[in-house]
């Protein structure tokens, strides 16, 4: 008899460590939060999310997928389009680092001061 590991993100090894990766990324977290707010089209996601670039943006869309968080819907039309929605499973990722992007965005003021009282003790 096989004994099975529950995961534990701490144990190397781990399939958590890879899953966490992905939706704990830079882009990542910066694609699951705009999916939050609505649907989008690749390009129109591209655009959102400023500084991803294209090689980047369907690598992401495409560990988001095969973990079960993003759905792309391919519409038979001319031109083709594609769109990009959460599944719930997404969704309940998505608000978590969303809600650890926006604190980060308010933490900044904090953050920078900590910086630079940190560079001053090492000038």
């Amino acid at each position: 008899m096989t004994q099975t590991l529950m995961p534990d993100v701490n144990r190397a090894g781990c399939p958590s460590r890879v899953i966490l990766e992905h939706v704990t990324s830079r882009w990542g977290v910066l694609v699951l939060a705009a999916l939050l707010e609505r649907s989008y089209r690749f390009s129109e996601l591209r655009r959102h999310v400023d500084g991803v670039s294209e090689k980047m943006l369907a690598q992401t869309l495409q560990a988001l997928e095969r973990d079960g968080f993003v759905l792309r819907d391919a519409q038979p039309v001319i031109p083709p389009r594609v769109d990009y929605s959460l599944t719930p499973l997404g969704e309940e990722a998505a608000n978590l680092v969303a809600g650890l992007a926006r604190w980060v965005e308010h933490k900044v003021p904090d953050v920078q001061a900590a910086r630079a009282a940190y560079d001053g003790t090492k000038v």
